[in-house]
């Protein structure tokens, strides 16, 4: 008789990225464990704490993660393809952390009774919540913690240690300490990046190392709190301007593409500006703004203006959905062809997104990531 499957919630967290990190897994009525590293990158932690919850814990497992780069590799099987290509990803680059990756699924492989869950982080679930607490705690304090069973006791102690934690680097910032508001956030999410310029107007790279185009797009004003700036809209910007800001740390050469289109792209283009990231705008058509409110419009000739190229797709405006919809497909076939990985903004449910990510997923593989509103 197979025997009951525990279930442990995995979480990683970075304070900066890269900088102090750290991890934590916390199994349901069962172990709990964390740990930290002095300098590392949020995936290496998401990934790290899966490896750790495989590693300690025996029997049949369920890993639950919010990190879409864990769960991916096991369920889509991004691994049978970087074994099969000589640990080479979907663009033939060394697959990053591949140090971390290679022991992690031989382990897997080699048990045979686990299973990876992804979960969406913060979302009330309080086994995530602990995950996530005892990984940011570890990276604050660069300390791990270990225990038979979480429960209520040990959340309220560690809360009340992490809110400590949190008044110490709001102080390093105001005393202007090592660090920026969007690179210390624990929850910053950033592949490993390749180096170098591109001229897209020659198709050649510039520089010293390898172009690196990374897409930004995703959902329209109505999905995003309106029309007008809210809260939501302001996040998803926050949230975009932290990615890039750390990715720009690890590679400076870093150009994000985005279509300047309502809702995520034009607040890709300002989140890229806000943090000093080129990009450039990549439209399906010309005049793609003209039926828009003459504020959008506004808004989007500056960014169009501060881009560092601007490359036009189509050579007529469409006029009809039809034609609209091929045009938009022609831009993202565009993009699968010339960039390197995507960020897109999306709630899981918006059909004309989710077409967008299954194009993407085609053309990125493991280098597409989903950014929650």
């Amino acid at each position: 008789m197979a025997g009951v499957t525990t279930r442990a919630y995995t979480d990683g967290a970075c304070r900066g990225n890269p900088g102090p990190g750290g991890w934590a897994y916390v199994a349901d009525a069962g172990p709990w464990a964390s740990g930290s590293e002095p300098r590392t990158t949020n995936q290496r932690m998401e990934i790290t704490a899966a490896y750790m919850a495989v590693r300690d814990i025996a029997g049949p497992l369920e890993v639950i993660s919010d990190s879409t780069y864990v769960v991916k590799c096991f369920n889509d099987r991004w691994w049978a393809g970087w074994l099969r290509r000589g640990w080479k990803n979907s663009q033939g680059k060394p697959v990053a952390n591949r140090d971390l990756w290679e022991p992690f699924i031989d382990l897997v492989r080699e048990r045979g009774d686990v299973t990876f869950t992804w979960v969406k982080g913060h979302s009330g679930d309080p086994l995530n919540e602990a995950a996530d607490l005892l990984a940011t705690l570890a990276a604050d304090e660069q300390r791990g913690r270990a225990g038979d069973c979480f429960d209520e006791v040990i959340r309220v102690e560690l809360e009340a240690r992490a809110a400590s934690a949190d008044d110490r680097v709001r102080a390093r910032r105001a005393s202007g300490g090592a660090g920026h508001e969007a690179g210390d956030s624990p929850r910053a999410e950033a592949p490993d990046l390749g180096e170098g310029r591109l001229d897209f107007s020659s198709g050649e790279s510039t520089g010293n190392g390898e172009a690196r185009l990374l897409v930004a797009t995703g959902l329209r004003p109505t999905e995003l709190g309106g029309w007008q700036e809210n809260p939501t809209a302001a996040r998803v910007r926050s949230k975009l301007a932290e990615i890039f800001s750390a990715k720009q740390l690890m590679y400076p050469a870093l150009t994000v593409a985005t279509g300047l289109g309502l809702g995520a792209e034009l607040l890709a283009a300002e989140a890229a500006k806000s943090v000093g990231v080129p990009y450039i705008a990549v439209l399906p058509f010309p005049g793609v703004e003209r039926r828009w409110p003459e504020s959008s419009r506004r808004r989007f000739r500056r960014l169009r203006d501060g881009a560092r190229e601007v490359v036009v797709i189509g050579s007529d405006e469409p006029r009809s959905k039809e034609q609209f919809a091929k045009a938009m497909r022609k831009r993202d076939d565009w993009l699968g062809r010339h960039a390197d990985e995507a960020v897109v903004v999306w709630d899981g449910r918006d059909p004309g997104v989710g077409r967008a990510v299954k194009r993407f997923e085609q053309a990125f593989g493991e280098d597409l990531w989903i950014l929650e509103p």
